[in-house]
């Protein structure tokens, strides 16, 4: 892909997508510091909040190309940059697409899962890019200076929770400005589900609510993501009922989600006692 190619590759803009002002005003000065210098910026939370989505988001709505590494596949320093193969018996050095997002102008260059990486010191080639001095040096390209106006946004999830997470390392965060997203207050998680899935607002409101107590489950919380009541939303909208969405989007069973559904004060729809038990042919 050539540098043109990434210029090109502005993302549009969703419907739909709600962020608290306070993160937005804070994006607002991240773009505005852009333009003195390249500028980092470390975006935390639960899993399935839109974290990706806002950076899609900050491309879109200050025409901005995006270009996206997923830090997880990484398993030795400098592979971001390129690596070296072998053709026909001999060894050459492939360049990457990373060397091209840094010296991009304007180009926002996401680090997906910056916490994932297979090997730690995976991410050591990243510090000299991160660091006032913006810029690095590698044998096999020779010096790389990063582009006036980029933008590092990396995303990740933190937690015991999470599989294959490290603690970000304390002097690569240091080079980050941080923001934090959460669940969507419940008003606003209604209006995501009922215009983007096209559902009701009752049934909208009701999957938020049932969600809301699995994620408040005092003995046992359960992770509903944004992401998941979305799912949830969509297979309602072709016609399952919410029970049976929750059922085959989440691990929990019929009894736990009709205790959460009956304390809701909904009843759930009955099948003449086989809850889904008859076979037909497929």
């Amino acid at each position: 892909m050539t540098n043109n190619a990434i210029s090109d590759a502005i993302p549009n803009q969703e419907d739909h997508y709600f962020l608290p002002k306070a993160v937005i005003d804070n994006l607002d000065r991240i773009n505005m510091l852009s333009r003195r210098h390249p500028v980092n910026l470390l975006v935390a939370g639960k899993q399935g909040c839109g974290k990706s989505t806002l950076v899609k988001q900050f491309a879109a709505r200050n025409k901005r190309p995006l270009a996206t590494f997923q830090i997880g596949i990484l398993s030795e320093p400098g592979q971001l940059f390129g690596e070296h193969r072998l053709k026909d018996g001999e060894t050459y050095y492939q360049q990457f697409l990373f060397p091209q997002a840094l010296q991009t102008p304007g180009c926002v260059i996401h680090l997906e899962e910056i916490n994932r990486p297979e090997h730690p010191k995976a991410l050591n080639m990243l510090f000299s890019v991160l660091a006032e001095d913006r810029q690095v040096w590698l044998d096999e390209i020779g010096q790389l200076k990063v582009a006036d106006r980029v933008v590092f946004i990396a995303t990740l999830n933190e937690g015991d929770e999470f599989i294959g997470t490290e603690m970000l390392d304390a002097a690569l965060r240091d080079r980050f400005y941080v923001t934090t997203l959460d669940y969507l207050p419940m008003d606003v998680e209604t209006d995501v589900l009922h215009h983007k899935a096209g559902i009701s607002r009752a049934d909208a409101q009701t999957i938020v609510n049932v969600a809301n107590q699995l994620r408040g489950n005092a003995q046992e919380p359960i992770i509903v993501s944004t992401r998941h009541t979305l799912m949830i939303a969509e297979m309602v909208a072709v016609g399952a009922t919410i029970e049976d969405s929750f059922v085959n989007s989440l691990q929990i069973g019929n009894d736990a989600l009709e205790s959460i559904l009956l304390s809701l004060h909904i009843e759930l729809r009955k099948t003449n006692g086989k809850n889904g038990s008859e076979y037909k042919p497929y």
